[in-house]
C-alpha cells in the first residue's frame, strides 16, 4: 500500500516561503529542495514607473508607456498585442505573447506576457492581471530559467505538428457579447498514444488523474482524469493535460525526476478533439493570485539546450481572415546560431516569395498552410508552416467555422530509411471523409479515412497510415481534406527528417 507523510497546512508553508523571499509555495514543495527563480515580474498601469530588483541584485527602472491591440477581422478576437516600455531610459515596443522571446532593452532582458484586454475579452482569467500589462525582467545575459532544472516536456521535434501557444485566439462563444477562448499555456500537437510526455522538472505530484496528494488541496490544481500536476522547488505548478495514458507508477504525493515519463499524449478532457499535450505553468503573480507563468521562453531554451539545433524556423502564430482580406505571413521570429541568410516562401497558390514577411489575400474559404524555408549563413535549412484560416464571414451569432485538419507523426527523431513512420490525422467540420497524404517523396497520394466518429474523444476520430521512406533527406508532407458540402479545402504540412 502506498503511503505518504501528511503535509503541513497551506498557511504555514506560505509563511515559510514568504520569510525566505520565495514565491508562495504549495505544501508539497516541502518534499523537494527550494529553488529561486531568475525571472522577476511586475504588473503596471499606463504611465506607471517601477524599480525592479533583478535576480542578480541589480535594479531596473521600467515604465509602461502604451498598450495597443489589433483584432482579427472575422470574429473580432484579439490577434496582436503590443506594449511600449521605457527600461532604464531606453524605449522599446514589444509584441506580447504569441511566440515572442525576451529582448534586451536598457541593459536588461524583458518581455511582456499579458495585457488587460485579454482578461476583459476572455471566458476565463488565466493571467490574474489587475493592471494594464504584465512585464518580466532578467539580468543581461541570464538564461530565462535555471539551466539543469527544466527540460522539454515531450519527446518530439520542435514544431513537430500544430501548436496553439500563449495568447493565441481559439474561438468565440455565440452571441453579440460572446466571450473568447484565448489560449494560455502551450498546446503541442502530436500523434495520439505515441509521443511520450515527461516531467519538465523535478517535483512532487500534487494530483494524478482525479486523485490528490494528502493534505490541503493545491490552489492551482484542478484534478481531472487526464491531467497530472507537479510542483517544483520554485513553488511553480506544472499542468500536463489530455493524456491518453498516465503512467501507473505515478502516485499522488510522490516525487518525480526531470525527464521521468508521465504518460502519452492524447485527446482526453477538454481537448477539442485534437491530439496534443497542453502544458502550462502557474505561479503566484504580482496580484497575489495564482496565474499562468508564460513558458514559451523556457521551452525554447530547454529545446535548444537538449538538441542543439543550428536554426529554428518560426512562421507562427495562426492567422485568420475573411475572403479577400489581407494576411501578413511572418517568419521574423526565426533564429539561427550563425545568422539568417534568407527566407523563401512556397505558397499554396503555386507562387513563391522572399523575405521575412509576405502579404497574401485568399479568394476561397479554407485552411491554408504556407511553407517558409529559412536558410542560415552556413547553408543549413529549416522549415515551418504558417497556418491561415480563411472564413466566408461570421455567422449571425458572431462565430465562424471553416474546414480544418490536424496531422501528426511518430517517431519524429531517429528515422532511418525503411523505418515505419506512423502518420495520424483528423478532419474537423464537414463530418467523415478522407485526409489525403502526399508524403513528399514522389509516391502516390494516399487517402486516409478520419473523423468516422465525430465525438470529441472517439477512438476512431483519427485515421492512421504507415509510410516507409527509402532514402535519407528532408521531406515536406502535405495533408489535405475537402469539405464535401462546400468544396472548401483544409491543408497542413509536416516536416520529416530521415537520417543517413
Amino acid at each position: 500500500m502506498h503511503s505518504v507523510r501528511r503535509l503541513p497546512s497551506w498557511n504555514l508553508l506560505i509563511l515559510v516561503f514568504s520569510l525566505a523571499g520565495l514565491p508562495a509555495a504549495t505544501a508539497q514543495t516541502s518534499a523537494i529542495p527550494a529553488q529561486t527563480s531568475l525571472v522577476r515580474t511586475v504588473d503596471l498601469d499606463l504611465g506607471e514607473t517601477r524599480t525592479v530588483t533583478l535576480s542578480n541584485g541589480t535594479t531596473a527602472v521600467v515604465k509602461l508607456l502604451q498598450v495597443d491591440v489589433t483584432r482579427e477581422p472575422v470574429t473580432r478576437m484579439l490577434e496582436d498585442l503590443t506594449v511600449s516600455l521605457e527600461v532604464n531610459g531606453e524605449r522599446a515596443t514589444l509584441r506580447c505573447g504569441n511566440y515572442q522571446l525576451p529582448v534586451t532593452v536598457g541593459g536588461v532582458q524583458v518581455d511582456s506576457t499579458a495585457v488587460a484586454a485579454l482578461t476583459e475579452d476572455s471566458n476565463f482569467d488565466w493571467w490574474k492581471l489587475k493592471r494594464a500589462a504584465r512585464v518580466r525582467l532578467w539580468p543581461a545575459g541570464s538564461p530565462w530559467i535555471e539551466r539543469g532544472t527544466f527540460i522539454y516536456p515531450i519527446k518530439q521535434r520542435w514544431f513537430g505538428s500544430t501548436t496553439w501557444f500563449s495568447n493565441e485566439p481559439v474561438s468565440r462563444r455565440p452571441g453579440p457579447n460572446g466571450k473568447v477562448y484565448y489560449h494560455a499555456g502551450m498546446d503541442i500537437g502530436a500523434a495520439e498514444g505515441l509521443a511520450e510526455v515527461v516531467a519538465a522538472t523535478d517535483g512532487v505530484l500534487v494530483s494524478v488523474g482525479t486523485e490528490r496528494a494528502p493534505g490541503a488541496p493545491h490552489p492551482a490544481a484542478q484534478p481531472r482524469y487526464d491531467v497530472v500536476y507537479v510542483v517544483d522547488g520554485r513553488g511553480w505548478a506544472y499542468r500536463y493535460s489530455h493524456l491518453n495514458v498516465i503512467d501507473p507508477a505515478l502516485k499522488p504525493g510522490g516525487r518525480v525526476k526531470m525527464g521521468q515519463r508521465l504518460g502519452y499524449v492524447g485527446k482526453h478532457g477538454s481537448s477539442g478533439g485534437w491530439t496534443h499535450l497542453h502544458f502550462h505553468v502557474e505561479s503566484v503573480q504580482p496580484s497575489g493570485e495564482w496565474g499562468v507563468q508564460d513558458s514559451y521562453a523556457f521551452l525554447w531554451q530547454a529545446y535548444r539546450d537538449q538538441y542543439d539545433p543550428a536554426l529554428i524556423a518560426v512562421a507562427r502564430p495562426h492567422r485568420s481572415t475573411k475572403v479577400g482580406g489581407e494576411v501578413t505571413l511572418d517568419a521574423s521570429r526565426s533564429w539561427a546560431r550563425q545568422g539568417v541568410r534568407s527566407y523563401q516562401w512556397t505558397l499554396s497558390d503555386g507562387t513563391k516569395a522572399t523575405g521575412a514577411t509576405v502579404r497574401r489575400t485568399y479568394a476561397q474559404p479554407g485552411t491554408y498552410s504556407e511553407i517558409v524555408a529559412v536558410t542560415d549563413n552556413a547553408g543549413n535549412v529549416d522549415y515551418d508552416f504558417a497556418l491561415v484560416r480563411v472564413y466566408a464571414g461570421a455567422k449571425a451569432d458572431g462565430t465562424a467555422s471553416v474546414v480544418r485538419v490536424h496531422a501528426a507523426y511518430a517517431p519524429t527523431f531517429g528515422i532511418k530509411p525503411g523505418d515505419p513512420v506512423v502518420f495520424r490525422s483528423r478532419g474537423f467540420e464537414g463530418g467523415a471523409g478522407n485526409d489525403v497524404f502526399d508524403f513528399g517523396d514522389g509516391t502516390p497520394p494516399v487517402p486516409v479515412p478520419s473523423n468516422i466518429d465525430a465525438a470529441q474523444h472517439a477512438a476512431n476520430g483519427y485515421g492512421a497510415v504507415i509510410h516507409h521512406y527509402r532514402k535519407p533527406g528532408t521531406y515536406l508532407v502535405k495533408v489535405e481534406r475537402k469539405d464535401a458540402a462546400t468544396g472548401h479545402v483544409a491543408m497542413q504540412h509536416l516536416r520529416v527528417e530521415v537520417e543517413k
